[in-house]
């Protein structure tokens, strides 16, 4: 055989070789090895995407779905909803919406609109390495929204946070394009709180469905501890390395993008990966929702697996028929809906309020993982990760600190409200076992004893 001949199987063997683990390669695999998030934590999600669904219904309160007792807001409670003419293509539309249930302050804004010309105005005002923040790199045309969002909406939302009783969180919420203006949202405000009161930040958190890679990875692990990534199974757009206005334009031959960016990425080194300051990320804690798994049929209970992680943060691309449905916000609500209800079945948790000691626990759990994150970028020699950490540590000391002043204060009020009940409780006894007659004298009513 000649040496032609010999190099042309080689190669060919070797393609076959990437194509059959491409191929065979499914979302589940990245995050096999993470552990299982828990009920507590992750019931805050299904509430939040419905709310950022009910921003694509014309009539949020009789929205037009199959599931649309699911997906109702009470009227009353959205503060303000903000269509295309009001934005007049800064940002995409969104609501602020007042959940008293579970005292949250939400702004949720909605996904990417093909049939808007805006939004590609967002997505191609942008280039590799153009627009730093923070000490990292961000994507600029989501950064420019996330701030007149900021400068439109901080007077409402500040009065809304102070009529409350300073005790409401804040909520800053999207799908896709909004997802990342919400991410960014949520970085300037941490960083400037007295744009809404002084709020603290331990009141502060975003969750972001499907989101594009929007900032650089030590910012993404920076501010694990306020965003979190809600992503389902297959989804494109949190794996793809590539610049957003890239995608657009390409959006009609997906497909082929994504197989061309899967055979590049395959020649670049992790190392040269993880060190480049300008490649994007999918931002914050990521909670990932897998339902389908390799080598079986149909669809499973999905489960739900949460960790920060740092190197393979998202990097495979999945070739997968799912990759843009597992995109869609109604097929989303909808997992999310069914994951809840699966952990909730499984008996291994019950959501009730948890008492002051396992809160705590849990924060000091969550804060933990997040440090181990800030090491792991320092060792792996990350941009600007050296910096990140020192900064989170001494900001997570005083959160930590704030936490404990306000579990302690619920605490002491509950147990006040139940000694006062109870004090109540026995006056009201005493009155009825011992009356005074007319003559001033008390006597033991023997009537008012429980039979």
């Amino acid at each position: 055989m000649s040496i032609p001949c010999a190099v042309g199987s080689v190669a060919i063997v070797g393609f076959l070789r990437w194509a059959w683990k491409r191929c065979s390669y499914v979302g589940s695999n990245d995050t096999e090895s993470w552990p299982i998030a828990t009920v507590e934590e992750f019931e805050p999600i299904p509430r939040i995407v419905r709310v950022v669904l009910s921003i694509y219904f014309s009539d949020p309160e009789h929205p037009k779905c199959p599931q649309s007792n699911h997906y109702r807001l009470n009227q009353n409670d959205i503060v303000k909803r903000v269509s295309y003419k009001e934005t007049q293509g800064r940002s995409p539309p969104y609501i602020i919406y007042i959940d008293h249930n579970h005292r949250e302050i939400i702004l949720a804004i909605r996904g990417l609109n093909l049939l808007n010309e805006s939004h590609y105005k967002i997505l191609l005002d942008n280039k590799l390495g153009k627009q730093m923040f923070d000490g990292g790199f961000v994507h600029h045309g989501l950064l420019k929204s996330a701030i007149w969002l900021l400068k439109q909406e901080s007077e409402i939302l500040k009065r809304l946070w102070i009529e409350n009783g300073n005790n409401y969180s804040m909520v800053f919420a999207g799908h896709s394009l909004g997802a990342g203006i919400a991410s960014l949202l949520t970085i300037v405000v941490v960083n400037h709180r007295e744009k809404l009161g002084g709020i603290p930040r331990s009141l502060i958190r975003c969750y972001a469905v499907a989101p594009a890679r929007c900032m650089s990875l030590n910012l993404a692990v920076k501010y694990a501890n306020f965003i979190h990534s809600v992503i389902l199974q297959d989804d494109f757009l949190p794996r793809t390395p590539t610049p957003l206005e890239d995608i657009f334009k390409s959006i009609f031959c997906l497909p082929c993008l994504m197989f061309f960016v899967c055979l590049s990425d395959t020649f670049i080194p992790q190392d040269r990966k993880l060190k480049d300051p300008r490649r994007l990320y999918a931002p914050g804690r990521i909670y990932h929702i897998v339902e389908r798994k390799i080598c079986r049929c149909g669809r499973y209970p999905p489960e739900v697996r949460t960790a920060i992680p740092v190197d393979g943060r998202f990097e495979h691309i999945v070739l997968s028929c799912n990759a843009t449905k597992d995109h869609a916000i109604l097929w989303i609500a909808k997992q999310t809906e069914k994951a809840i209800q699966t952990m909730k079945e499984s008996g291994e948790v019950t959501i009730m309020k948890a008492p002051v000691v396992p809160k705590f626990e849990r924060l000091k759990t969550i804060q933990k993982e997040h440090k181990e994150a800030l090491e792991r970028a320092v060792s792996l020699n990350i941009p600007h990760s050296l910096t990140a950490m020192k900064e989170s540590i001494i900001e997570e000391e005083k959160e930590e600190e704030d936490v404990i002043e306000i579990l302690s204060h619920e605490n002491a009020s509950k147990t006040t409200a139940e000694s006062s009940s109870a004090a109540a409780n026995w006056d009201d006894l005493v009155q009825k076992l011992f009356k005074k007659n007319e003559s001033g004298q008390i006597l033991f009513n023997r009537e008012a004893l429980p039979s």
